[in-house]
């Protein structure tokens, strides 16, 4: 859906957000995954995120929601080394030095998702229109009615990191760790991000999820499991430690790890699991109080 058009039809929600929070919440449950919202005794998985946004208010989620406040977090955490080379940051798109840039590289808007600007050549890269379009979207704001209260609390600005293929123009596995309590449970290992997108769900020790229905997910896709299994579920354990429930998304490149970015509410929290008893075992992970 157009984002013109998306902003049109949710603008009455956004208002209704800021007069009853969790009516609001409870009607775009109902029209995102067709169940009724329980917040009084919330089981399922989506469920308790929509309680968490509602009552759980930790001071790092804006912090590591921003993609260059995060980084700070990594450090903190003992993990600099995971972080992706930052080529540039700053908050005005005209100042962006593209003639100094490597030939490949990755231009983020700190607050937004799903706005990344992918170069994989600089010489065909058109700097006025990437200017013009960064310019749109530091003003954009995440929907208010979705409330996921987190995002646009810090300024956003602009990074550009160093881009990531697996030497073949292919960006490397994505592999989104759930943690919950600052316990790893499951990961969603993704594939062919940019050509033919694919993903599919394993337990720890990489057998794969069975007879389950999820947004994206491919039961014949076989991902082969990383060597670095370990490795990554250290990571995603310590960088997870703070909080009730986060997505640890890490990179494997030629045997190295890379951080992605911490994720709170995936799909906005409205990513419904079938069979439904699937989602409230998941949901029994996340302790609230």
């Amino acid at each position: 859906m157009n984002k013109s058009v998306k902003k049109f039809i949710l603008a009455p929600m956004n208002l209704l957000y800021r007069i009853n929070p969790e009516l609001d919440l409870k009607i775009l449950y109902r029209l995102r995954t067709h169940r009724k919202l329980n917040l009084e005794n919330p089981k399922t998985y989506t469920e308790k995120l929509q309680w968490l946004k509602l009552n759980y208010k930790n001071k790092l989620l804006p912090i590591c929601a921003d993609k260059y406040e995060v980084r700070q977090f990594v450090k903190k955490c003992g993990y600099e080394n995971i972080l992706t080379k930052l080529l540039w940051e700053g908050y005005n798109p005209d100042d962006i030095p593209f003639k100094d840039l490597p030939g490949q590289f990755v231009i983020k808007v700190t607050h937004g998702s799903g706005m990344n600007i992918i170069c994989k050549n600089k010489n065909e890269l058109n700097n006025s229109k990437t200017i013009r379009t960064l310019k749109r979207r530091l003003k954009e704001k995440y929907l208010p009615c979705y409330g996921e209260w987190f995002y646009g609390v810090i300024r956003p600005r602009i990074i550009i990191e160093e881009f990531l293929d697996d030497g073949r123009g292919y960006s490397p596995v994505d592999y989104k760790i759930f943690c919950f309590h600052g316990k790893p449970k499951f990961i969603i290992a993704h594939v062919d991000r940019f050509t033919n997108y694919r993903s599919n769900m394993y337990d720890l020790e990489w057998n794969p999820f069975q007879n389950i229905s999820m947004k994206d997910i491919d039961p014949n896709l076989v991902v082969e499991k990383p060597k670095e299994l370990d490795q990554l579920l250290k990571c995603a354990e310590i960088l997870s430690k703070d909080f009730v429930h986060v997505r640890v998304d890490l990179y494997i490149l030629n045997s190295k790890i890379y951080f992605g970015e911490l994720t709170f509410m995936c799909d906005s929290g409205f990513v419904t699991m079938n069979p439904i008893e699937i989602e409230e075992e998941i949901g029994s992970w996340i302790e609230i109080k």
